[in-house]
């Protein structure tokens, strides 16, 4: 193990169960690899069957005294929480890029987003009120809003350690208890936050993680009986599996699946936020982003300047170690690896060659090099499937009608970037565009406090911001006769 490995992971970790480290029921172990150097960074042990409904058993019992206290209790541990990862920030950037390869600079930011979210959702602990209901004299009727229970919650590997958050702070801000099953190429940065968690004052048995296959932990949670409501994010047919296992149950679900988000420049975009925009959206994280800006629309009038100095910025990148904080790191395992070539390969065939990169770089890593197709047509698989790396394609349009209608031209409907100075024209294309969050002279604009989800494809519910309180409560309505006498 690496030096900067030994300063921030242990050699062994077993799955984390009613505050405490717990072994499972059965000694299988997984290696996870750091994906920069394809070196073995820790063993995980693997969640069974019987340790999921252990995990949902002690979770459901905590639930049941974290929701009779007082709220602003919840609102005092997740504030304290929050501040807890604020001082463990650097150790817990070093996780994440150990064992997901992104640049260090970019798990720095992902965590302050860990905390932010934390000190969010402690603020609004105490703040989920009802209504009153106006109906005759002779009643009062009012709601409350009620925690769920015990939610499942599973994270995929692509932002680990803030999509860990992301779901797990509303869902105990709102009086439920959780458990988590992380990916099994990144389940050490769940693990320490859980460790972090009960630390910093969280009760115990209100967050459990459970790392393991998803065939066997990930079936286990979402099909448990007792489970009262799941969160997931990953992909669509995965997704979709999880969904039809939940009905069974009549467990409510929310699903934030994939992407093949339009970024569209008009010729009177700012150059410079343009070309800025378009690399970040789909280079950052190694392109491994549901909301990753992979299809560039450009208008014809610009189109040949604009990919010319695209793929100038493109082959600057500086592709290495996330832990050196390098400018892109690797894909996150060697099957991600060998799945984005495929579709390389793919676009090759389809198209040509690309502008830019196409291969993968000589070197220990799964490390592929910033990759450009142009003249894409938009019924192509690279155009329609989500690749999840670092290849963008490149189509035109004409006029604002077609930059419209090819932005909708897909499955999914996650994101949507557009670079305008005509202020009708960028809320023209909100209004037209298909898409949960719809970005505006800037990629990846807004925060933890915007609402964050899909339509068509890419899933159901929201994310982040208030709305996502309303994942994690159910509705009670209460009218009383006050004139019976």
């Amino acid at each position: 193990m690496s030096k900067e490995a030994s300063a921030a992971v242990s050699e062994q970790y077993d799955i984390w169960v009613d505050g405490e480290n717990r072994p499972p029921a059965t000694d299988e172990k997984l290696a996870v690899l750091n994906p920069a150097t394809e070196n073995e960074l820790a063993a995980v042990a693997m969640a069974s069957e019987d340790d999921v409904d252990d995990a949902v058993g002690i979770a459901r019992e905590a639930f049941e005294a974290w929701h009779r206290r007082p709220p602003e209790e919840r609102t005092r541990t997740l504030t304290a929480i929050a501040a807890a990862v604020r001082e463990d920030k650097e150790r817990l950037a070093r996780v994440e890029t150990l064992e997901n390869g992104k640049p260090l600079s970019e798990s720095r930011g992902q965590v302050e987003r860990v905390a932010r979210h934390f000190e969010y959702y402690a603020g609004i602990a105490d703040k989920i009120q009802g209504e009153t209901i106006p109906l005759s004299e002779s009643y009062v009727d009012y709601t409350v809003r009620e925690p769920l229970g015990v939610t499942a919650h599973i994270v995929p590997w692509n932002v680990p350690i803030y999509l860990f958050a992301r779901s797990v702070a509303p869902a105990l801000a709102a009086g439920n208890a959780a458990v988590v099953k992380p990916a099994e190429e990144t389940p050490l940065g769940a693990l320490e936050l859980a460790r972090l968690a009960s630390d910093a004052g969280l009760p115990d048995g209100l967050l459990n993680v459970v790392p393991g296959y998803g065939h066997e932990a990930g079936a286990a949670l979402t099909g448990h009986p007792d489970v009262d409501g799941i969160t997931f994010t990953g992909s669509g047919p995965t997704g979709t599996e999880v969904a039809k296992t939940a009905i069974e149950n009549v467990t409510e679900t929310h699903l934030e699946l994939g992407g093949k988000s339009p970024n569209v420049v008009f010729p009177d975009a700012d150059w410079d936020a343009a070309l800025d925009g378009t690399i970040t959206g789909i280079f950052n994280n190694a392109g491994q982003v549901c909301s990753a800006g992979s299809r560039l629309l450009v208008h014809e009038d610009i189109h040949e300047e604009f990919v010319a100095d695209l793929a100038e910025r493109a082959e600057a990148i500086e592709v290495g170690d996330g832990i050196d904080d390098a400018d892109m790191g690797p894909l996150v395992s060697a099957g991600h690896l060998e799945k984005v070539l495929k579709y390389i390969d793919i676009g090759r065939t389809e198209v040509g060659d690309p502008v830019t990169g196409g291969n993968r770089l000589d070197r220990d890593g799964y490390f592929v090099a910033p990759t450009i197709f142009d003249e894409v047509p938009h019924d192509t698989r690279i155009a329609q499937e989500e690749i999840f790396g670092p290849v963008l394609t490149v189509s035109t349009f004409a006029d604002e009608d077609e930059a419209f209608e090819l932005a909708n031209a897909t499955d999914y409907g996650l994101v949507a970037g557009v670079y305008t100075q005509d202020v009708g024209r960028a809320h023209r294309f909100a209004r037209e565009v298909d898409a949960g969050q719809i970005y505006i002279n800037e990629y990846f604009a807004g925060g933890n406090e915007t609402p964050f989800g899909g339509y068509k494809q890419s899933g159901i519910g929201r994310e982040n911001g208030v709305q996502a309180i309303e994942n994690y409560t159910q509705v009670k309505n209460v009218c009383a006769n006050i004139d019976l006498r």
